[in-house]
């Protein structure tokens, strides 16, 4: 795994949804509850812009359809039967980190 720190971004403590570059993938950044998440930007429903909806209930809502994904895990709600990819955030000095894993990455360790 790598880890991309995300420019022109400090934690300032308050809610927010934006969305940013990191290892060469667009992704939603969402500050929720003190706690900072990093998810994929597209809903794999409709296509929707995830850094246009909003968070409930420890949930990113997709503006399109409402579909909802938990912010933890990216697994989409009930009945849904979908997901959003989930990265870990790691937070330095104010900084935020995201830590992307590559596909040979992924492809070694389903081998194991």
């Amino acid at each position: 795994m790598k880890w991309y720190q995300v420019p022109d971004f400090k934690v300032t403590g308050q809610p927010f949804i934006k969305r940013v570059k990191a290892g060469g993938k667009t992704l939603c950044l969402v500050g929720y509850e003190h706690e900072i998440y990093a998810l994929g930007a597209r809903c794999p429903h409709a296509g929707g812009d995830l850094t246009q909806g909003w968070c409930t209930e420890g949930k990113l809502i997709c503006p399109v359809h409402r579909y909802s994904f938990d912010l933890k895990t990216g697994k989409g709600s009930p009945g849904q039967n979908d997901y959003i990819e989930s990265y870990p955030v790691e937070i330095k000095d104010g900084l935020v980190y995201i830590g992307i894993t590559s596909l040979w990455e992924k492809i070694k360790e389903a081998f194991k």
